[in-house]
């Protein structure tokens, strides 16, 4: 009978934050794979957990995860932690999930700590709908893809970033997004938490000119449905309502569902399209 694969949540700064739970399992479990067997060794041992561990990380995810799986089919118990925080979240532990769950293998989690979603909560800023990116890409062209589609981007949008990288990444958002309400939040959990309530443009000012320390998390407001409708609308001010048509006429589209587009693209009537038009014929 094959094991059970365990996603243990761990500790994002206070310790006193592991659970009850997860302590128990990991002293159950026949193996523990984590991200860093020299950061975990710290945790293990402040929680007396004796269980041997393996190193499981971005970089052997794909080779490690079929021997681990493989020892889930012989029946092994195997619990997966991260460096600080839930597995599989910004994290290779997603990669093990997919294979164990393609092999048949039990998967659960044992939830607790999480920056995304404690930085969210503490930010001030509105938490009914939010999307995650995690660390903004390295690759330049994927990385102002994906700035770009914040730039209409509703929902709140949280972000994971380096201190030394900190500066850079908040005067790119700010360049690309414009001006947003933003919280920066650091060390959480930990003694010298923060959250930092401010702007785009103040968090790019401030952080040029002052040195970041710790792992930081930026929770940033997502644009406005209204100011969405506004730009799209001083967009099209831009081209004439011939323009305009012959956009969605050459698409295929019939003049009576042109027209309907038009109007409400700019706000207006079709009766006030179909004016437009008549007088531009004259």
């Amino acid at each position: 009978m094959a094991g059970t694969l365990y996603l243990c949540a761990t500790p994002i700064g206070n310790l006193e934050d592991m659970t009850f739970r997860v302590i128990e399992t990991l002293r159950k479990v026949d193996v523990i794979a984590a991200e860093d067997t020299r950061n975990s060794i710290k945790l293990l041992n402040h929680f007396e957990i004796k269980t041997p561990m393996t190193s499981y990380h971005e970089f052997n995810k794909f080779d490690k995860g079929r021997q681990l799986v493989a020892q889930l089919l012989e029946g092994k118990d195997i619990a997966v932690i991260t460096d600080a925080g839930m597995p599989g979240i910004s994290d290779p532990g997603e990669e093990l999930v997919k294979m164990a769950h393609e092999a048949g293998i039990t998967v659960t989690v044992l939830p607790g700590a999480c920056a995304c979603v404690t930085a969210l909560t503490l930010s001030g800023l509105p938490t009914r709908r939010f999307c995650f990116e995690a660390f903004l890409p390295a690759d330049k062209k994927e990385r102002q893809e994906i700035l770009e589609e914040l730039k209409t981007e509703t929902r709140t949008t949280v972000l994971y970033e380096a201190p030394h990288r900190l500066a850079r990444t908040l005067s790119e958002l700010f360049s690309v997004l414009g001006e947003r309400r933003l919280t920066v939040c650091r060390e959480l959990t930990k003694k010298h938490e923060t959250a930092f309530l401010t702007t785009l443009s103040e968090a790019a000012a401030y952080y040029a000119e002052n040195e970041a320390k710790g792992e930081c998390v930026l929770v940033i407001e997502g644009v406005s449905r209204e100011a969405l409708e506004q730009k799209k609308q001083e967009s099209f001010a831009e081209i004439s309502v011939e323009e305009h048509m012959e956009q969605y006429l050459s698409k295929g589209m019939s003049k009576k569902d042109a027209m309907k587009a038009v109007a409400s693209d700019r706000g207006l009537s079709k009766r006030d399209i179909y004016a437009m038009l008549l007088s531009s014929e004259e």
